[in-house]
């Protein structure tokens, strides 16, 4: 019996990782494939009701779908938004608070692709990366070289060279439509006469035609994401493949990226999952941030989900996208290029925002500053034809509070936080503002992160070290976030 039994549990074993790896590989897991676009304002698709862009093929996957109506991310900055949703954590609680070229996501935050490879995925990553070193681990392949204009040609390549035994990860991240403009196919695939800009932005040609070329890049990139849904197709497992398509932060104009209003901090969210959402084309209201998007990937996938996510899964909105889910949304503007330190909670009527650097003015990031959309504001200022709305990014001082009725005032333009009539909602979402704080351990340290760049040219200052081609090097503050913000699991009030 002795030498019986070793053979026996040899044979157990055998047996169970056969059989786990025919439940990988068989139907059971659905395959999921994310795509981030690079600075696109929520509301810039067909299907997000932009009659002038140009996005058939974004606009048919919501048709087949589910479009998310009320999304939002934790950061309009690029590298601390990717960084949340990544790791289901606000940007103070992952190290990474601030924009950085290269990123700096802390060593012992879990990563929800690097949950779903040591669940048996097969995890690949490809176009822009800014998630620092740490992540890498996460994946079975990588190629963050950013090939083509928007950084989506290698995109098919990634699809046709997976295992074929294995479900499958890909993080898909577009450099499109972020600024410059570059080369493109679809270049004039826009009229710049038919653009109505918005209220906070100069009615003039040469606003209009950066529109126009903004646009040009979105259908680019709407182009690669049909291309993806086409080779899924041809290789037989669209159906069971779950598709996501979102933004990183707000447009790259001013006022929108890098701001908490909703023109930078709401993103798109269309999912289409054949075997998962039966009913399609059907919109939800329900509030999500970016924070619940990794630990409902991981329910999607069946996999526990860890104490270190602050968000939840919203995967019960699938099939019931009239539920409730988020009663708050929370998000924060630290360092992109200026400093800074504002911290914002939404519901779904009022936003509440404070900002504890009211000597400062709030302007767009350095590639916005120098565009011209931005040129044209700083003519209508010399000449005193600014509006209100248009002269935010140079009001200095700003005020420490502000407070919006987002069902009268869809784009945050009228401040009523003096307002007494509005005493009640104030006094409630300041309460909640510093619960969420003290849940998460966000701080205001004393030295923050300086300007690098000049608020009125967006040119580097004199002081920071920059050679041709090389990223620039400046002095770092303290950045926000207290002793245990790297630790902390709770995601404050919900």
């Amino acid at each position: 019996m002795n030498s019986v039994l070793p053979i026996m549990i040899r044979f157990m074993f055998n047996a169970l990782l056969i059989l786990n790896t025919t439940l990988l590989s068989g139907s059971n897991k659905p395959n999921i494939v994310l795509i981030i676009a690079d600075d696109l304002g929520w509301n810039d698709l067909g299907c997000y009701g932009n009659e002038n862009v140009s996005t058939p093929n974004i606009d048919r996957l919501a048709k087949e779908g589910l479009k998310f109506n009320n999304t939002y991310l934790t950061t309009s900055s690029c590298s601390p938004s990717r960084s949340s949703i990544i790791s289901g954590r606000f940007p103070h609680n992952t190290g990474f608070p601030e924009f950085t070229y290269k990123g700096a996501l802390a060593k012992n935050i879990s990563t929800f692709p690097l949950l779903l490879k040591q669940a048996g995925y097969y995890t690949a990553q490809s176009g822009k990366w800014h998630l620092g070193d740490n992540p890498r681990k996460s994946f079975d392949k990588i190629n963050d070289k950013e090939i083509g204009p928007g950084g989506e040609s290698d995109w098919i390549h990634t699809i046709k060279n997976r295992p074929k035994n294995r479900p499958f990860f890909m993080w898909f991240a577009s450099t499109d439509p972020h600024r410059t403009w570059g080369k493109n196919a679809f270049a004039g695939t826009h009229k710049a006469d038919k653009i109505q800009p918005p209220p906070f932005l100069a009615d003039t040609k040469s606003t209009r035609e950066d529109l126009a070329k903004y646009y040009d890049e979105i259908t680019r990139f709407d182009h690669y994401v049909g291309e993806v849904e086409e080779e899924l197709k041809a290789q037989g497992v669209l159906n069971n493949t779950v598709l996501l398509i979102l933004s990183d932060n707000g447009r790259p104009f001013p006022r929108c990226k890098t701001r908490l209003y909703d023109s930078g901090i709401k993103t798109p969210l269309v999912i289409k999952w054949k075997k998962g959402i039966k009913m399609m084309g059907e919109e939800c209201n329900a509030m999500v941030s970016a924070i619940d998007i990794a630990p409902t990937i991981l329910d999607i996938a069946g996999i526990d989900i860890p104490a270190s996510f602050q968000g939840k899964s919203f995967k019960s909105l699938f099939n019931n996208p009239t539920l409730e889910f988020r009663k708050y949304i929370f998000a924060e503007h630290n360092w992109h290029g200026f400093e800074t330190y504002e911290r914002m909670v939404r519901t779904k009527n009022f936003m509440y925002i404070i900002n504890k650097r009211p000597s400062l003015s709030n302007p767009p990031p350095s590639d916005a500053i120098k565009s011209p959309s931005f040129k044209d504001l700083i003519f209508l200022k010399n000449n005193g034809q600014l509006s209100s709305t248009q002269n935010d990014i140079f009001i200095n001082p700003r005020p420490r509070e502000e407070l919006y009725n987002c069902i009268k005032d869809s784009l945050q333009l009228f401040n009523i936080a003096s307002l007494a009539s509005y005493k009640k909602e104030l006094k409630t979402l300041r309460k909640i503002m510093k619960k969420w704080q003290k849940a998460t351990d966000d701080s205001l340290p004393d030295h923050l992160t300086p300007d690098w760049y000049d608020r009125s040219t967006g040119m580097l200052l004199q002081n920071i070290e920059h050679k041709p081609g090389e990223i620039p090097k400046g002095i770092r503050g303290t950045k926000p976030g207290g002793p245990q913000a790297i630790t902390v699991t709770s995601g404050g009030p919900f």
